[in-house]
């Protein structure tokens, strides 16, 4: 059928050649037409074919991924329509849980209370779990770490977590040994871990000289006592330590006050007269305590609290030691040395009273009987100017007008007819005035009120002194009139001749 309609087609070409272009491009047209309406009939003829086949052998296939895109498509909705309930109701729960509570509310710092915890200039709102941490963080740095007593619960905790057998078996024998060399919490000797905070009384200074320092028995307070008839008690955190209560004495200068052993009660005494004055902590009152019975003495400036609570040992003239009963204010007992009083304490249990004269000499007394049990010579002591007892009963220290202050065993003391010391402290050239040693017996405070900068810690057992205190660099601590430490050793603290009462932490020490 192509072949005869293209000879055709020459035929006629070669017979319209005379004619004109015009009637040659006419049918050129129609031949173009004509060959486009065949393909068209072709190419339909093809999708037909095409379309029909997939009908017969393609159709259930295809109708079957059809179906399963549907399912997966509305599948997909369901989802995401679930999310979106469950993102409105959290939303809706969000609001309702939290928006109105005050614990994630922004607090202001610019107050003047909480502008020490700010860290930069842009903290100028903080969220409360924020100040929770913030405050945590400065109570262990101020403390110098966590103390023990915030330990607990993490203690318990661990307690109960289980444990191996092998780790058991080698803490059972730890427990258990003696002969194995292991890590000590024993204060090491050369250079003391310590650092200056605020002064104790920064809040209210001593408008003259303090004659007084020393730390509540049970709780973070110092009390402070002094020449401007005034007794004033604060916190101690070691950062800003805030006034509590100051209490005004009229025309009453403090020589010595002293908390009670159960801390409930202030005892001061004066300069000039035997009146003293007790403080009910309690119950806010100032007792004065016009005389007591059984006392002849015409002034009482020095006293020393027993640790059961039952006494009070008043230095008399003369050479006298008067027991008065906290109880009933009344003289029971008094004891008479050669020469006059220097200084005395109590043993640990009560029992005894160590007391050394100002010619030297120190003398043993039974509290019950009021014997004098034992007497010797300090060594090498000209004039005797201070004494302080251990609380583990292992030392006595006798300080001397010449700076020398012997240690020795209380037990040496007691049994030996002629007792050596066991060291000889020569690190002050002037009176050693101030004694105190620590809780653990590891350290030994020296001061001297004669001098500047006098004043020392003396690490136990070794007898040495620790080389990085004071700081020379700068005058700090000028005259030591008193000096205490904290129940557990934290801090330490020196009333000098400024009004001041020094801090010092003791990072060795964890507890107050």
């Amino acid at each position: 059928m192509d072949s005869s309609e293209s000879s055709a087609g020459k035929q006629r070409k070669t017979a319209k050649r005379p004619q004109s272009e015009d009637a040659g491009a006419a049918e050129e047209r129609l031949k173009q037409k004509k060959h486009s309406a065949l393909c068209a009939t072709l190419g339909g003829e093809d999708a037909s074919v095409r379309l029909l086949e997939e009908l017969v052998f393609g159709a259930e296939e295809r109708l079957s991924e059809r179906l399963a895109q549907v399912r997966r498509l509305q599948q997909l909705q369901n989802t995401v329509t679930s999310m979106l309930a469950l993102l409105k109701l959290h939303r809706t729960k969000a609001v309702i849980n939290f928006s109105n509570f005050s614990f994630f509310s922004r607090v202001d710092m610019t107050h003047r209370f909480r502008r020490d915890f700010k860290k930069s200039e842009a903290e100028n709102k903080m969220t409360k779990p924020r100040l929770q941490q913030r405050l945590k963080e400065q109570f262990q740095k101020a403390m110098g770490g966590t103390p023990s007593w915030a330990q607990v619960t993490a203690k318990r905790s661990q307690k109960k977590e289980p444990e191996t057998e092998d780790e058991d078996e080698s803490e059972e024998l730890l427990r258990r040994t003696g002969n194995f060399i292991g890590s000590s919490d024993s204060l090491p000797k050369g250079v003391i871990k310590i650092k200056k905070c605020l002064n104790a009384n920064s809040e209210c200074p001593g408008g003259d000289q303090l004659s007084s320092v020393q730390f509540h028995p049970s709780a973070q307070i110092v009390m402070t006592a002094g020449l401007d008839h005034s007794v004033s008690l604060f916190q101690v955190d070691g950062k800003s330590n805030p006034k509590i209560q100051t209490i005004h004495l009229e025309n009453y200068p403090v020589n010595k006050a002293s908390f009670s052993a159960d801390g409930e009660h202030i005892v001061a005494t004066g300069m000039r007269n035997k009146l003293f004055y007790i403080y009910d902590m309690m119950e806010g009152k100032v007792i004065p305590v016009l005389s007591v019975r059984g006392l002849n003495e015409q002034r009482v400036s020095d006293f020393q609290v027993s640790p059961d609570g039952k006494y009070l040992l008043l230095s008399g003239s003369s050479g006298y030691l008067h027991l008065m009963t906290t109880k009933t204010r009344e003289v029971i007992r008094s004891m008479k040395m050669n020469g006059s009083v220097c200084a005395a304490a109590f043993t640990s249990d009560s029992s005894k009273i160590f007391a050394n004269s100002q010619e030297g000499e120190v003398f043993i007394w039974d509290v019950q009987s009021s014997k004098c049990l034992k007497k010797f010579a300090d060594d090498g002591c000209i004039r005797g100017t201070s004494l302080a007892l251990s609380r583990d009963g292992l030392y006595l220290a006798c300080g001397s007008q010449s700076g020398v202050v012997n240690i020795y065993s209380q037990k040496d003391c007691l049994h030996t007819l002629e007792p050596r010391p066991l060291k000889a402290v020569m690190n002050l050239v002037t009176a050693a005035t101030s004694l105190c040693f620590n809780s653990t017996s590891e350290i030994l405070a020296i001061g001297s009120r004669a001098d500047d900068e006098a004043n020392r810690l003396v690490h136990l057992p070794s007898f040495t002194v620790f080389s990085n205190f004071p700081q020379f660099q700068k005058k700090t601590i000028f005259r030591t009139r008193c000096l205490d430490f904290s129940p557990q050793s934290g801090f330490y603290t020196v009333a000098n001749n400024k009004g001041h009462a020094l801090l010092f932490r003791l990072l060795h020490y964890t507890d107050f």
